[in-house]
């Protein structure tokens, strides 16, 4: 049998794009490492699984985030993220409202000045670790205050986020990482009890709030339920927005000429949003199980086979984007599977779009430019995300 290629081995994971086409054009939906997943790369492949639940189950996903030696239970397996409807259908409807457009514009006040305490901070040092200083912090604020969690807890809220999606992409021999994390989830699970607690007597502003009282006019929630969104929506709120955060301030900095057209237009800022998330995918992939023997771009996939669904290679197919390689934020046409499609869409989309719009119009007009490190881009590793791990950059001001 063939060498089958690691997923996420350096050489692919630090520059993903030319293996991708190479996958398209040769092996659309062919067998990758770890585990032996099916990896479909193609739009129209992608776009067939994704509206197709019936066939392609996310309960598949359990498996990636709950490994054999991982004792305790991983609590995003709770989650909508890992349903099938009917109950997906029946989760999903009681905080669809919350994280409408109109229910995530009541926050952007709030989210404006955690941005402008952030550039004010970036600039009086000059010299920052993007990451650290924006792209981490300001969802972070952001998720902390949805969910009633005590400001102080902020920098905690990545390894528990690295914890949840890291458990099931470890090596055998990690063991002190593997304690690490294990004794991350129970930090995450210790606090999130507690403001559940405190929620139940002291009703506050917050989604745990609204969860609450969804289950008290008689929603079905579980106890294991409520803890899967609440980690869904702190991980998931964590995860894909730090990571666009960090694509766009590398964009920015290694593309003076961008910078320039923005800073001139900050009305272009949404669009420049979209092909960061088409462009480079901070969402990579999501995972299924098939449900049944089912074919898909010419190949027959057996019954229970994981199927990785590459969101970071069907947002450069060739035959969907004219010059997919190119970053064009003129682009019209089709748009990008960045935060998925059919029932799974991302339902924090909305609250990740105004998050980087908002940070980034305070960049826009505070700073004059920004200036990279010289360097290769240092990469996160996580199941399904991807991002730079650390951008040191010097902050001009305006």
């Amino acid at each position: 049998m063939a060498h089958r290629p690691h997923i996420y081995a350096p050489e692919i994971w630090n520059n993903p794009h030319p293996f991708y086409a190479a996958l398209r054009r040769e092996a659309p939906v062919s067998q990758v490492e770890p585990g032996g997943m099916w990896a479909v790369t193609r739009y129209e492949d992608v776009l067939y699984v994704l509206k197709n639940p019936q066939l392609f189950s996310s309960e598949g996903f359990r498996s990636a985030v709950q490994p054999a030696w991982l004792e305790q239970r991983n609590p995003v397996i709770d989650s909508i993220l890992m349903m099938d409807p009917p109950t997906h259908t029946r989760l999903r409807s009681l905080i669809t409202r919350t994280f409408s457009a109109p229910g995530v514009a009541r926050l952007e006040p709030s989210i404006r000045a955690s941005a402008e305490s952030i550039v004010a901070d970036m600039l009086a040092r000059r010299r920052v670790d993007f990451v650290e200083s924006m792209a981490l912090v300001l969802p972070s604020r952001a998720m902390g205050a949805l969910l009633g969690l005590d400001a102080s807890l902020a920098p905690r809220f990545k390894n528990w986020a690295d914890a949840v999606t890291g458990v099931g992409i470890l090596p055998a021999e990690a063991t002190e990482r593997r304690a690490e994390l294990v004794a991350f989830l129970d930090d995450m699970k210790h606090h999130l009890t507690g403001v559940l607690a405190l929620r139940q007597r002291e009703p506050g502003n917050d989604v745990v709030s609204d969860l609450l009282q969804v289950r008290a006019q008689g929603g079905v929630l579980s106890d294991d339920e409520l803890m899967g969104f609440l980690v869904l929506l702190l991980v998931a709120g964590l995860e894909t927005t730090y990571d666009l955060l960090g694509l766009c301030g590398l964009i920015l900095a290694d593309n003076p000429d961008l910078w320039a057209r923005l800073k001139k237009d900050r009305t272009l800022v949404p669009r420049f949003i979209e092909e960061v998330l088409r462009f480079e995918s901070p969402s990579q992939s999501t995972i299924r199980t098939t449900t049944q023997e089912t074919e898909l771009g010419g190949v027959k996939l057996p019954k229970g086979a994981t199927v990785l669904v590459q969101f970071v290679s069907a947002n450069r197919d060739e035959s969907v984007y004219q010059d997919a390689h190119r970053f064009d934020m003129d682009r019209t046409g089709v748009p990008s599977l960045a935060f998925g499609q059919g029932i799974h869409f991302c339902v924090g989309a909305p609250l990740a779009r105004l998050e980087v719009r908002l940070a980034l119009e305070v960049l826009l007009e505070r700073c004059d430019r920004l200036v990279r490190e010289p360097g290769p881009v240092t990469w996160n590793v996580a199941v399904t995300t991807r991002g730079p791990a650390v951008l040191p950059m010097e902050v001009h001001p305006a």
